[in-house]
C-alpha cells in the first residue's frame, strides 16, 4: 500500500533532528560572538589606554623610577585551583610590581575598573571583560613581544613609545617590531590584535 503521510514516530525523529542542527548552529554562534566581543572590546581599551598615556603622563621631575607608572595592559593567570586567564589595565603607582584596583584604569563607558585579581571573581564594580577564559572561553593569550617571563605586557608613554617590560633602565624594552596579542579560544578560533610600534595604532587583524 503507498505511504502518503508520515508516521508519528517519522515526525518526532525529524524533529529531534532539527533541533539538534539548530543547538548545534546556535553554539557555534555563541562561540564566535564571545571571540568578536572580547576581540573588539580588548582593541577599544587599548585605544583608551594609548589616549589615556599620552594626556596623562607620569613623568615627575626628580622621581627616580617614574617610569615604572606607565599605564599598562598586562595578562595574568588566575590561582592554579581556579585556572584560566585575566587581565588588567593599570599604572603602578605605588611601584610595587602588581596592580590593585584603585591603580586601574575605569572603562569610559561602564565606569567600571578594568581589573581583577586572580581569585578571577566578578565584582559589581569591575569590568566582565577582564575574565577572558571564565566568560569568553579564552584557552590562551600569546604577545609577539612579550619579554617577560609571564603572559605579557604592553606599558604606553606620553610620548607614544610602547614598552614591552618595565625595567630598572627608562628607555629599555621599547617595541621595535610591531606587536600582535593573539587570542585562542577553546574551539581553537583566534583573533589577532596588531599594535603598529611607530604609532602605537591598534587594529584587530583577522580570525584564523
Amino acid at each position: 500500500m503507498k505511504k502518503n503521510s508520515f508516521t508519528l514516530l517519522e515526525l518526532i525523529l525529524v524533529i529531534v533532528l532539527i533541533s539538534i542542527l539548530y543547538s548545534s548552529f546556535k553554539l557555534n554562534k555563541i562561540s564566535e560572538n564571545k571571540l568578536d566581543e572580547i576581540s573588539k572590546k580588548l582593541e577599544l581599551q587599548l585605544k583608551y589606554l594609548r589616549y589615556k598615556a599620552l594626556i596623562n603622563s607620569k613623568k615627575i621631575n626628580n622621581e627616580d623610577k617614574w617610569y615604572k607608572k606607565r599605564w599598562t595592559l598586562k595578562f595574568f593567570r588566575c590561582n592554579k585551583n581556579i585556572g584560566g586567564i585575566y587581565y588588567a589595565i593599570y599604572s603602578d603607582k605605588n611601584m610595587q610590581g602588581h596592580p590593585n584596583k584603585t591603580e586601574s584604569l575605569k572603562d569610559p563607558l561602564s565606569k567600571k575598573y578594568i581589573y581583577n585579581s586572580n581569585s578571577c571573581v566578578e565584582s559589581d564594580d569591575t569590568s566582565k571583560y577582564t575574565l577572558l577564559t571564565k566568560n569568553f572561553d579564552i584557552k590562551s593569550v600569546n604577545l609577539t613581544c612579550n619579554d617577560t617571563s609571564s603572559l605579557g605586557q604592553l606599558s604606553f608613554d606620553y610620548n607614544g613609545y610602547i614598552y614591552t617590560k618595565l625595567s630598572n633602565d627608562e628607555n629599555s624594552y621599547k617595541l621595535d617590531e610591531d606587536c600582535k596579542i593573539i587570542l585562542t579560544n577553546i574551539k581553537n578560533e583566534t583573533k589577532e590584535i596588531e599594535i603598529k610600534k611607530e604609532t602605537s595604532y591598534v587594529k584587530i587583524l583577522n580570525t584564523i
